[in-house]
């Protein structure tokens, strides 16, 4: 069996492509960092050390490496001819890997391709399919694209080898739907579990995982604390993390019929794994991007509009959104962007376009944020 995965990074190589070669696949990484490309090339194995409680080591064997910007033929063959086609580059960097899955669907002869998008994202592969479908609508019966929902913390590390150390927690949830009546089956991958429905466990994670990561990094960088774990040991933090979380665990029991109990485990044992000191994650890292995360279907912003339209009230992910605001991080693009919107836009401009609520009671409680943010 071969597998194709766009992104060899760290997310790449210590979760997707791991858990590929322990299915059984050959893993080929498709990458535009020539050096990456060139060690996985000449390398016969990379080691996954996993840390925490259940700890243990991987050796992943089986994979080469493809320089998609240098031949993006030899790229398009590869997924032609595989059986699975996964990503992990990031939601905005899927439009860039799409032309290369659109040729290699041009060339795809026999049964329907595998695809899926592994980012923290809703409905990551109905975007990716869109990208890819792009003037090319004929080619949607040689694909099946699933939506999958990802959960494992990987912190920064040492970029000059291919070793990856990664938290010994993960999940890996596709949507079975998409393979109704598809002509292929669902693929035979052990460490991922089908399932009917995905929203509830794309909500749960992003909701529980992301949320309290990110509010979490920007109360802590807030507070001059270097990594997540730091920061989750000041008090004030841990009860602003919590006080957001409670209000999404509200949402998400109310939305699913989730047990309370059960999710409270879950959300405890987030924490949890925020707290772990091996990972060594910086709250600079987990913020990076806030723009994105401000934004309308992210973890602040759809959590506490959903509630507000349940007649709840939002006040931790309030709180934990006007901590965004002061994230001003000078090697983050998007934080400098941030903060140039703040100086420039009046408050309720501000929260209309980034983060696309246009009125009412939210809309004017976000605003008094942003307002106090720019005094």
């Amino acid at each position: 069996m071969r597998a194709v995965h766009f992104g060899a990074g760290n997310i790449g190589r210590g979760f997707v492509g791991l858990l590929l070669h322990r299915a059984g696949y050959e893993v080929t990484f498709v990458d535009v960092n020539a050096e990456l490309i060139r060690m996985l090339r000449t390398a016969d194995a990379y080691q996954v050390r996993e840390v925490g409680p259940g700890a243990t080591v991987h050796t992943v064997t089986g994979f080469t490496g493809i320089d998609s910007s240098a031949d993006p033929e030899g790229a398009a063959r590869a997924v032609a001819e595989a059986d699975i086609v996964t990503c992990a580059v990031g939601p905005a960097v899927m439009r860039f890997i799409a032309p290369v899955i659109r040729a290699g669907l041009a060339l795809r002869e026999g049964a329907p391709l595998v695809v899926m998008a592994c980012e923290n994202a809703i409905g990551a592969s109905d975007t990716l399919r869109a990208h890819v479908l792009e003037g090319a609508e004929e080619l949607a019966p040689r694909a099946v694209f699933a939506n999958t929902a990802v959960d494992r913390i990987i912190p920064p590390q040492d970029p000059a080898g291919l070793d990856v150390v990664v938290e010994d927690f993960f999940e890996w949830s596709i949507d079975r739907s998409a393979f109704a009546g598809a002509g292929v089956a669902e693929p035979a991958i052990g460490d991922a579990h089908f399932v009917d429905d995905l929203a509830p466990f794309i909500e749960r994670k992003l909701f529980t995982v992301n949320t309290g990561h990110a509010a979490t990094a920007y109360a802590g960088w807030i507070a001059g604390a270097e990594t997540i774990a730091e920061a989750l040991a000041e008090p004030a933090i841990r009860a602003a993390v919590d006080a957001a979380l409670a209000d999404t665990a509200r949402l998400l029991v109310a939305k699913f019929g989730f047990d309370e109990a059960e999710h409270a485990a879950y959300v405890a044992r987030a924490v949890e794994r925020f707290e772990n000191p091996a990972l060594l994650d910086t709250c600079e890292r987990i913020g990076r991007q806030p723009l994105r995360k401000l934004s309308r279907h992210e973890r602040f912003v759809q959590p506490a509009v959903e509630l507000v339209e349940r007649g709840e009230r939002a006040d931790g992910l309030i709180a934990a959104y006007a901590a965004a605001l002061r994230f001003d991080a000078e090697g983050d693009e998007q934080a400098v962007e941030l903060q140039r919107l703040l100086a420039e836009l009046e408050p309720t401009a501000f929260v209309a376009q980034v983060s696309g609520v246009e009125a009412g009671e939210l809309h004017a409680r976000i605003a008094a944020e942003v307002a106090a943010a720019r005094a």
